[in-house]
Formats: C-alpha cells, structure tokens, sequence
C-alpha cells in the first residue's frame, strides 16, 4: 500500500507552472517527431519532480491518456473513416495482443520491487532511444508475410508494446507506427491513426490494472500537477507540430536519442539495494 511519502515528489519542485513548462518542453520534442513525448515525460516525472518510479509512471500513463484522447479528433480528420475502415483488421489483430500485454505489464510493474522497476524503465529508454533512431532515419518497407504468420506476429507484437506501454506509461506509438508499417505495408499517415485506435483501449486496460494498486491513489494526491502538465504537453505537441521540419532530422534525431540515453542512466542510478 503507498503512503503519503510515496504519494508526494521527493524534491520541492511541484509547481504547477513549472509542472506546464515542463509539459510543453516535452510535447515540443515529441511533436517534432509526430509523437506525443511520453517517452521524455518519464524521466522527468523521476528526475526532476522527485516522484518514486511506480508513481511517475501512473503519472505518466495518465497524462498520455488525455494527450491521445485529445489527438485522436485531429488524426481522425485527417484520415477518412473509409480509409481506416478498410483497414480494421489490423487494429483487432494488434489488440488481441496488446490489451493482454498492457494488463500483464501493469500487474509486473505494480509487483516489481522498486530498484528492479527503475533499471527495467533504464532498460526501456535505452530501447526506445533505438527504435527512435531507426524508425526514423531508414525506409521501412514490408515484411510481406503469409496471412496465418501475419496474424501470429501481429498478436505477439501487440503483446510485447503493450508490456512496454504499460511499463513506462507511454501510449506506444513509437513502437506501433513502425510495427503496423511492417508487418502490414500501409501507408505511414494511415499507421500513425490505426496506432492511436489500438492506443487508446491498450491504455486504457492498464489504466484499470493500475487502478487496483494502491499506488494509484498518486493520481488523486497530484491531480492539478497531472492536468498542469497534461496540458503543457498538447500545448507543446501542437508546437511541435508547427515547428516539423525546422530542424533537421540528422540533427534532431541524435539529439533527442542521447537525451534518452542520458536520462536513461539517471533514472538507473535511482535504483539502490534498499530501494
């Protein structure tokens, strides 16, 4: 059961403006890239606000759930309906997988001990800082794989982003655009709204497992930070996506891996034997 300890930040940085600069700081970065900045939000959450790892990542899975729910509208206006609808199989094949994967991920991390969850999430980082730097800087192409080893990769797919997902509290769409531009050969614009539709219930799955911890009483203890910087973030995102292509990729990519890396390793110093 968390206490009140493991509810508050550790260190006296909990101000709502700095809670929304930091927000936007991040949803700049990712929306620079076309993600959300959950990946960024994480790190933080432990580093600079001060908060134990299984409740930066509640934190953090929260505010990625707002961030989706907001974008959803907007990358749904962009693609059609017909255009997604041709392609709804995709999404129940990934969620067969990931809604089993964001459930077993949540109940990992909430059983985890503390310095075992912080060098997971180091780990993590360290893995999205690769998948960042590939998916971005080569051409994805098809797998073209038969329709039943399709189907099977599909699900083992969605199980694993939706372990990672859980885990570090992001939405996954780092991990789902490339995956569906692989396995399935569709355009990258229609990956990026069938990611966000097979996001959302993955969230919301490990929201409800987390929901069951007691640990899950951070959100309410820190709600008017979570909106704060919730808001920071769309705001920032929709800056970020103002701002695609000003800098360029060989520049901002790199750049943006080794912020990864770096926090990676604070986030494992975190993690002590009476952790």
């Amino acid at each position: 059961m968390a206490t009140v300890k493991d509810l508050a930040p550790a260190h006296p940085t909990h101000e709502t403006p700095l809670a929304f600069g930091a927000g936007a700081a991040i949803g700049v970065l990712g929306g620079m890239i076309g993600l959300g900045g959950a990946e960024f939000r994480l790190p933080l959450l432990i580093s600079l606000f001060g908060f134990a790892a299984l409740s930066a990542v509640i934190l953090n899975k929260a505010m990625s759930l707002v961030v989706v729910i907001t974008a959803l509208p907007a990358r749904l206006a962009a693609v059609s309906f017909t255009g997604l609808g041709a392609h709804w199989t995709i999404a129940i094949n990934l969620l067969a997988g990931s809604l089993l994967g964001a459930w077993a991920g949540a109940s990992w991390a909430v059983r985890m001990r503390s310095a075992t969850l912080y060098k997971v999430l180091a780990i993590l980082m360290v893995g999205m800082a690769a998948a960042l730097v590939l998916t971005h800087s080569t051409a994805l192409g098809s797998l073209a794989l038969p329709g039943p080893v399709q189907a099977v990769a599909g699900v083992a797919a969605g199980f694993g982003i939706g372990v990672v997902a859980a885990i570090m509290g992001v939405a996954g769409g780092e991990l789902l655009i490339p995956t569906i531009v692989l396995l399935y050969g569709v355009d990258i614009k229609i990956a990026g709204s069938l990611s966000l539709l097979v996001s959302l219930p993955t969230m919301l799955v490990a929201f409800a497992r987390y929901s069951r911890d007691g640990s899950f009483a951070v959100l309410g203890a820190n709600l008017r930070f979570t909106a704060f910087m919730a808001t920071g973030s769309i705001v920032g995102a929709l800056l970020g996506g103002l701002l695609l292509g000003v800098i360029p990729d060989m520049v901002l990519l790199p750049a943006l891996a080794i912020i990864l890396l770096i926090s990676a390793v604070k986030v494992a110093r975190h993690a002590t034997p009476t952790a």
